[in-house]
């Protein structure tokens, strides 16, 4: 049985009730610029260089230190200085694009400079702040890591860092989960914040324990709530960490990151499969609420140079690799360097990836619009987003819409002409100011209405409706798909139609 739900409003009461004349209305569009929040990645200072890139990409990702934002502490509170993050944001906000960004601790073989807050010029330094180097009893152990140099390593059995890397994260979210310049978070311990210290031997000061994993993680989970955030697939070896033995810290929203994406021997099919596992162990269908995205190989310099080879790397092309995995991202700042990376093959690349929408159906009364969408991508969208028409947003967002699905989401309390033909868009809170979401669309009025459209008080007759919200001037309350409770006068509703 099908069950359905209006918002303080009884069946026989809708039933009765008088709806404004239901039409079709024609929309055509296509997708001329590529969606936000998807596709190829490059590092800043490749997508300043590549001029011709500029609209072929939509993100960026770059590294960040925490000693570089941190000036010390007074009490209980961390002093920051968020200038040096606040010029990257900015830098690439100026381009278009969104960021990843990527707080890490350890980076082998790197030396840090122009952050006087950090230890600088010191190869393999570590990015704890000074104010924690410089107390007494906290020290860090050094190993020269074959192949990636020499690395300082945190003390993750002193307390003021375990309390610091939760605190950081609390302030950083509170200060810019909300930003529409960030688009994705990733999280870490280890080399690169990739849940790893290859090449030495894990220790209980080097990295930190399984039981601090686990309150952390529980903890950052807690923080972000408009804004994804990720880990490494690493993070599947419990060598390293508790996660995938346990249910609970399973349970929490990650993303995964994979940062040898698409090398020699990736698959089980193509060698020992080691990221293929990692992907699997660590939760196959993960991918269906938080975002799948990581980095072309390094291991061979072709990697990154040809994975945009419409033949494929390897025997395996981007799109059947984004398609396997259900791709949002992925990191190929070295492709320019190759010769596949043109212009159009870029744009090509990113716009296979993560979701894409079209709408599918269009109907308008004098007081109501019910907008009918489909995903016709490989992975939903992670953030919300809304259908907008004359400024006015359905209440319930498309993320989480699955490729393949469909649904219809309803705007009320607008007033729309009989000869108007309002042009719906997609808007978000989490995109850059003035941007939307591009859609397609081919409908030329003559189509059946669709069910979804509102009375003048604001009441849905859909039947099969997993939620419905009333504008009712009686309504104090109504509750949304998510089971929250909204004290405004709710507008919009959203029942799936197919599952394909």
């Amino acid at each position: 049985m099908n069950k359905w739900f209006i918002s303080g409003i009884a069946l026989a009461t809708l039933t009765a009730a008088t709806f404004a004349k239901d039409r079709s209305v024609a929309l055509n569009k296509s997708i001329e610029s590529l969606e936000p929040l998807k596709g190829i990645v490059l590092w800043p200072d490749q997508a300043k260089e590549q001029k011709d890139l500029q609209g072929s990409i939509s993100l960026e990702f770059s590294y960040c230190l925490p000693c570089a934002v941190v000036k010390g502490k007074s009490g209980d509170k961390i002093e920051y200085d968020w200038s040096s993050f606040e010029k990257l944001l900015d830098g690439i906000k100026s381009r278009g694009h969104q960021a990843i960004v990527r707080f890490r601790i350890e980076y082998p073989g790197e030396s840090i400079s122009n952050a006087p807050n950090c230890t600088e010029k010191v190869v393999g330094a570590t990015a704890v702040p000074k104010y924690i180097k410089e107390m007494d009893g906290y020290n860090e152990a050094k190993n020269d890591v074959d192949g990636d140099g020499v690395t300082y390593y945190a003390n993750w059995e002193f307390d003021e860092l375990k309390w610091f890397y939760k605190q950081f994260y609390t302030d950083f979210a509170a200060k810019y989960d909300t930003d529409p310049r960030i688009a994705f978070v990733q999280v870490g311990f280890g080399h690169w914040a990739e849940y790893h210290i290859y090449g030495t031997a894990i220790t209980d000061s080097n990295f930190a324990s399984k039981d601090y994993q686990a309150e952390f993680l529980k903890h950052v989970d807690q923080q972000f709530k408009e804004t994804p955030w990720s880990i490494s697939i690493d993070a599947a070896d419990d060598k390293y960490t508790p996660i995938v033995a346990s249910k609970d810290l399973m349970k929490l929203h990650f993303g995964l990151f994979d940062d040898s994406f698409m090398h020699e021997e990736h698959d089980i099919s193509q060698g020992d499969g080691d990221n293929e596992k990692n992907w699997k162990a660590i939760g196959e269908d993960r991918w269906k609420t938080a975002p799948a995205g990581g980095e072309i190989s390094y291991y061979e310099d072709k990697d990154q140079h040809e994975f945009l080879n419409p033949k494929g790397l390897y025997g395996v092309t981007w799109e059947d690799a984004a398609s396997k995995y259900h791709m949002t991202y992925v990191i190929g700042n070295d492709a320019p360097e190759g010769k596949y990376a043109t212009k159009d093959r870029v744009y090509e690349a990113s716009s296979y990836a993560g979701y894409k929408f079209e709408i599918t159906g269009y109907t308008v009364n004098k007081v109501s619009a019910a907008v009918r969408v489909k995903n016709i991508g490989i992975a939903p969208l992670y953030h919300n987003a809304y259908v907008t028409v004359k400024g006015v947003r359905s209440k319930t967002s498309l993320k989480g819409l699955l490729p393949g699905e469909e649904a219809t989401f309803t705007v009320s309390g607008i007033e729309i002409g009989d000869k108007e033909s309002p042009e719906p868009s997609i808007t978000s809170d989490k995109l850059l100011e003035g941007a939307t979401i591009p859609y397609k669309a081919s409908l030329d009025g003559s189509e059946k209405t669709i069910e979804g459209t509102a009375d003048e008080d604001g009441n849905t007759s859909i039947r099969g409706a997993r939620i419905g919200y009333s504008n009712c001037k009686n309504c104090t309350s109504t509750t949304d798909i998510k089971g929250r409770t909204d004290t405004h006068k709710a507008r919009g509703a959203y029942f799936s139609t197919s599952k394909q």
